[in-house]
């Protein structure tokens, strides 16, 4: 008798892995067979059968992404739950097919209670407030795992599903941290409880061989799939809202560093620049800076306007722009002033790439009531003062600056 039932149970087993390999091949040559039809069926075809799967998978996402009744609820938590107790309700499925082939009377109760239990809260997660949802899948799933251990053993893996509501109790943002440590501990606890338990009883039903390896391989699927979902949803928002954060935080140092108008950096971002400039600097190497004067520009606004004045702020500024990019950065340091530094040239080198400005400026010609309108500066150069500092260097060359505008404008003077 005994070795008849050991040749049945080993018939069911060879069954049950062919069954299960076989789904995998028919799926996969059924994909493979699907495609090589799309392929060969006309544009049109493809085009309607491609707009029917996207209606349907539309009302499902429609149907899962659905509010609750009550008011003020978390939408993300909920549609969250009600993929978690599909992927459940799939995992009971197979399992009760794998308990209906062992002809395992308590598996098969188990299955249908934990069926019919996921249903019913799938069904009331529209209708009940998304807290009681929570604390009732929680509940759920605690027994489903106690009953399932108690029936089946340790060795099937199902205890694993305790850190599926571990990491969905941290993620869900209704409880404070100390109610969370204290339900972490709870399933702490739980698990130690189960493992000893397990070591004192034996389970009804235990299962060897391809069974229990099967059992092992789904609840692995499934956990991981569990934890991977929960994670990916609720730090996908985390990630973007970082992200956000981030850029807004480089648009308002931007906004800070930069002339509104010109587009150059602003006299702050200048002083920050060249004081680390001057903590990095070495006595072989040095730098320049000039502070430059746009001539008779108070002229300007007053016979052209200052909407004209700004249109030769503008252009000014993008030439120096272009010019200095080599070299090191130009600033607007107030007014109709501008400060260029040179980080890594030395007076005479500094002065050529000035002199190149200079009659890249004069020849700019500036159309405003058909009449060419001509614009020259003057710039005075300074090379750093190792001994008197940064501030010496700044007032040398704001003097320099004075004295080519007393000795006739539109020069330079080093």
């Amino acid at each position: 008798m005994y070795v008849k039932y050991r040749k049945y149970k080993i018939c069911i087993e060879y069954f049950l892995f062919i069954v299960y390999y076989g789904t995998i091949y028919v799926v996969l040559k059924y994909y493979k067979i699907y495609f090589c039809i799309q392929r060969a069926m006309g544009i049109e075809m493809r085009k309607e059968v491609k707009e029917r799967n996207k209606s349907i998978f539309e009302k499902f996402f429609s149907f899962i992404g659905k509010d609750t009744s009550e008011k003020n609820e978390s939408k993300k938590l909920i549609i969250v739950l009600r993929i978690i107790v599909l992927t459940m309700l799939v995992y009971f499925v197979i399992n009760g097919i794998i308990y209906i082939s062992i002809l395992s009377t308590k598996g098969i109760i188990t299955f249908l209670i934990s069926l019919i239990g996921f249903i019913l809260l799938f069904v009331s997660s529209y209708f009940f407030k998304t807290i009681h949802v929570l604390n009732l899948f929680n509940l759920l799933m605690i027994l489903w795992i106690i009953s399932s251990i108690r029936y089946f053993g340790w060795d099937i893996g199902v205890q694993h599903y305790l850190l599926v509501l571990l990491v969905l109790c941290f993620f869900s943002s209704y409880e404070k941290y100390v109610m969370k440590g204290l339900y972490a501990a709870a399933l702490c606890g739980i698990r130690i409880y189960l493992f000893y338990m397990c070591k004192r009883v034996e389970p009804d039903v235990i299962l060897v061989g391809i069974m229990n390896n099967m059992l092992q391989i789904i609840n692995s699927f499934f956990i991981f799939w569990s934890i991977s979902f929960i994670c990916y949803i609720f730090s996908k928002d985390s990630k973007e809202l970082e992200g956000k954060l981030i850029a807004y935080n480089q648009q308002l140092e931007e906004q800070a560093n930069t002339d509104t108008l010109t587009r150059l950096y602003n006299r702050r971002k200048a002083m920050e620049y060249l004081t680390s400039l001057t903590k990095n600097i070495s006595f072989t190497s040095g730098f320049c800076i000039s502070i430059c004067d746009i001539d008779f520009f108070k002229k300007i606004n007053d016979n052209y306007g200052h909407d004209f004045g700004d249109i030769v702020l503008k252009k000014i500024s993008n030439t120096m722009q272009e010019e200095m990019k080599n070299y090191g950065f130009a600033a607007r340091w107030g007014g109709e002033e501008f400060l260029l530094i040179f980080s890594k040239n030395n007076g005479d080198e500094a002065y050529m790439v000035l002199e190149k400005i200079r009659c890249k400026i004069k020849n700019l010609i500036l159309d405003e009531d058909n009449e060419d309108i001509k614009i020259t500066m003057t710039f005075g150069l300074a090379e750093y003062d190792f001994a008197n500092g940064l501030e010496t260097t700044i007032k040398e060359a704001d003097k320099k600056l004075y004295m080519g505008k007393e000795a006739g404008r539109d020069r330079i003077i080093f």
